[in-house]
C-alpha cells in the first residue's frame, strides 16, 4: 500500500487556521491538527496550546513514547518545507490572522511572499501576557546577540522622568528595566538565537538522543527499583511498629520518610520511566501517589507536563507560581496572568508583606507544601478537571478510589482510631509532613535560581532548558536521599530516561554542553541553597525598590506635600 501524501502548506495558511482557532503545531515537518484529541490527551490540553505554531519534535519526542508519537501521525493534515519559524501560541499572546484579511500570492520586492512576512510580524509582536522584549519585539535587522535594553528604560532615564510620571506606570517602567536587563544577560550568557546557531543545537541534541537511546539508557534497571523497595518496606514497617509500640512522633517521622521516598518513583512513572507502558506505569503511579500518599498522580502530570515545556516562565509554568507568598521574579510584582491557573496573580497587599521576608519564610513554607497538594489534586479529581474519555477516562476513578483509601488508613484508621488525643493528633500530623519538605526543596532548588527570561520562539527546547535548570552535584551513596531529583538537567532533557541512569547519561549531556558553547549549570546542594535563597533576597529588594518608588512619586504628585515639577 502506498504511503499516504499530505498537500505543502504554506506560513499563512497554518496562521489562518489557528486564527480559526484550531491547535495546529509542526512535528517531523509534518502539519498536525491536535483539535480532535486535544480533550483526551492525559497530559491535558494546556501543554498542547503552548506548542501551537510551533515546531514541537522535540518537546514531543521528549514527553512520548515511540508508540504515543506514531499515533500522532494520525492526525497530520499536511507538511512544510524547510525549517520552520515558530509563532507565539495564542496561550502566550500571539496574535494570528484569518486567511481572509490578507490574501496571499502577493510579492514583495525581495520576491518573498508579503504575507508571510506581515504574518510573522504580526503573530511575533503582540502579545496579552509579556511586557515587551528586545530580543522578539525590537527591529529584525538588530542581530540578536548584541540585543541589549533600550538606554529609554535604563535606570538614569526613569529616575529622570520620575517627577512626571504616575507611580503605577513608574513602577511598571522600573520593572521593565530590569526585564531588559534579565534578557541581556542571558544573550551574552548563552549562544545566540539567530537560526543557524539554533539548528546546530537542536542537531546535535537529537544526535545525542540517538546516542542516549544506542547506549541502553532508555533501558530500567529492575534491580535498582528492587533496592527501592525495600527501603520503602522498611520505612513502612518502622513507621508501623512505632505507633503500636506509641511513640507517636518517631513513627510520624519515619511515615514522612516513607512519603518522601515514595514521590520519586511516582515521579519515575508518571514520565513512564519504569515499564514504559502508559497504562502500567499509570497505574504504578496512582497506587504510589495516591492511594499510599493521598496526592493525584494525574494532577501531577497536567502540572508537570505544563512545566517540561514553559520551564521557569513566570505567567506559565505553574512550578513557580507561588504567589502571593512567593515570587521568584520581579515580572510576578506586576500581577501577571496565570494562563495554568487562568487567574491573575495579584499583587496585593498580602503579597507585599509576604514577598518582604520570603527569603526568610521559604522553608517554613515548604514544610507545609503537601497541604496544598492536597487542596489542588482535590480540585482536580472531583472538579473534573482531567480527561473523561480516551485512553485515560478510567484513571480519574482509580485515584478517587485511592483517594478514599489513603484516607481511610490515614485519617481514620491512624489519625483518629489510634492516637489517643487531639495533641498527639496534631503532632503526628505536623510531623509526618514537615519530613518529607526536602522534595519540595529539591523541586525548587532545580529552578528558583535560573533564568526566568524570555528569549523568544525561536530559542531551541535543548537551549532553554539548560538555561533555566540547574543540576546538584552529590555523592553516589546519596542518590537514595534526592531520588534523581539532583540531575534536573538531564531529566529536563530527556524526561523518560530511568532515574538510575541519569548519573550514566550526565556526562554525555556535559560533552553536549561544551560542544554547543551552552553552559551546564551544576552547584552543590549547599551553593545551590544559597543561590534560591539569593534569588528571593533580591527579588524582595526589588519588591522594596518598586514601592520606595512608588511613595516618593504619589508623594510628590500630592499637592498636599508640594506640587509635581
Amino acid at each position: 500500500m502506498a504511503a499516504r501524501t499530505y498537500p505543502l502548506m504554506s506560513r499563512r495558511e497554518i496562521e489562518g487556521l489557528i486564527a480559526e482557532g484550531r491547535m495546529i503545531f509542526i512535528l517531523d515537518q509534518y502539519v498536525i491538527k491536535a483539535d480532535a484529541w486535544a480533550p483526551y490527551h492525559p497530559g491535558g490540553d494546556k501543554a498542547i496550546r503552548h506548542m501551537i505554531g510551533r515546531d514541537a519534535t522535540d518537546e514531543v519526542t521528549a514527553l512520548h513514547s515511540a508508540e504515543a508519537r506514531e499515533r500522532m501521525n494520525r492526525y497530520r493534515i499536511g507538511r512544510v518545507d524547510g525549517r520552520w519559524t515558530n509563532f507565539i501560541p495564542p496561550i502566550q499572546g500571539g496574535k494570528f490572522r484569518p486567511l481572509s484579511e490578507t490574501g496571499p500570492g502577493h510579492v514583495c520586492e525581495n520576491g518573498t511572499d508579503c504575507s508571510i512576512i506581515a504574518s510573522s510580524t504580526a503573530s511575533s509582536s503582540d502579545s496579552e501576557s509579556r511586557p515587551p522584549s528586545p530580543v522578539f519585539d525590537d527591529g529584525a535587522d538588530v542581530p540578536l546577540r548584541k540585543r541589549h535594553a533600550p538606554a529609554a528604560l535604563s535606570s538614569a532615564a526613569s529616575v529622570s522622568s520620575a517627577s512626571s510620571a504616575e507611580p503605577e506606570h513608574e513602577g511598571m517602567s522600573f520593572l521593565n528595566t530590569l526585564t531588559h536587563e534579565k534578557i541581556a544577560l542571558d544573550l551574552e550568557k548563552y549562544p545566540p538565537i539567530d537560526a543557524a546557531t539554533q539548528e546546530n543545537i537542536v542537531s546535535k541534541y537529537r544526535a545525542l538522543h540517538q546516542r542516549v537511546k544506542d547506549e541502553g539508557l532508555y533501558r530500567c534497571n529492575y534491580w535498582a527499583y528492587a533496592v527501592e523497595c525495600c527501603r520503602y518496606g522498611l520505612l513502612a514497617a518502622a513507621a508501623f511498629l512505632f505507633l503500636r509500640w506509641g511513640w507517636y512522633a518517631t513513627s510520624a517521622a519515619f511515615l514522612g520518610a516513607f512519603w518522601h521516598q515514595l514521590v520519586f518513583t511516582a515521579h519515575d512513572a508518571g514520565h513512564m520511566g519504569i515499564t514504559h507502558d502508559f497504562h502500567t506505569d499509570s497505574v504504578i503511579g496512582i497506587i504510589i501517589a495516591d492511594f499510599c500518599g493521598g496526592l493525584s498522580l494525574g494532577w501531577w502530570k497536567q502540572n508537570h507536563n505544563v512545566h517540561h515545556v514553559v520551564t521557569n516562565s513566570p505567567e506559565h509554568d505553574p512550578d513557580i507560581e507561588h504567589m502571593p507568598f512567593m515570587a521568584v521574579s520581579h515580572r510576578l510584582l506586576q500581577s501577571l496572568r496565570s494562563t495554568y491557573y487562568d487567574h491573575v496573580m495579584e499583587y496585593d497587599a498580602v503579597a507585599k508583606v509576604a514577598i518582604r521576608v520570603q527569603q526568610y519564610s521559604y522553608y517554613i513554607l515548604l514544610s507545609f507544601g503537601r497541604l496544598n497538594l492536597y487542596r489542588l489534586s482535590w480540585a482536580y479529581l472531583f472538579l473534573g478537571q482531567g480527561p473523561r474519555k480516551g485512553p485515560a477516562w478510567w484513571h480519574r476513578y482509580l485515584e478517587i478510589t485511592g483517594q478514599l483509601f489513603f484516607w481511610a488508613w490515614f485519617g481514620y484508621g491512624i489519625l483518629y482510631k489510634t492516637l489517643p488525643t487531639n495533641w498527639d493528633r496534631f503532632v503526628f500530623f505536623v510531623i509526618s509532613h514537615v519530613v518529607p519538605m526536602p522534595v519540595h526543596a529539591q523541586i525548587c532548588l532545580s529552578h528558583f535560581a535560573m533564568s526566568t527570561a524570555d528569549l523568544g520562539p525561536h530559542e531551541s527546547f535543548p537551549q532553554k532548558m539548560l538555561r533555566t535548570t540547574m543540576d546538584i552535584d552529590c555523592p553516589t551513596w546519596l542518590d537514595f536521599f534526592h531520588g534523581g531529583l539532583q540531575f534536573q538537567v538531564i531529566h529536563h532533557l530527556f524526561p523518560r530516561i530511568p532515574r538510575h541512569n541519569l548519573r550514566r547519561t550526565q556526562k554525555l549531556v556535559q560533552d553536549f554542553c561544551n560542544e554547543v558553547g551552552i553552559p551546564y549549570a551544576l552547584y552543590g546542594f549547599v551553593d545551590g541553597n544559597k543561590m534560591v535563597v539569593g534569588t528571593l533576597a533580591e527579588v524582595s529588594r526589588q519588591a522594596a525598590i518598586l514601592a520606595k518608588c512608588q511613595q516618593v512619586i504619589a508623594t510628590s504628585a500630592d499637592p498636599l506635600h508640594g506640587h509635581s515639577h
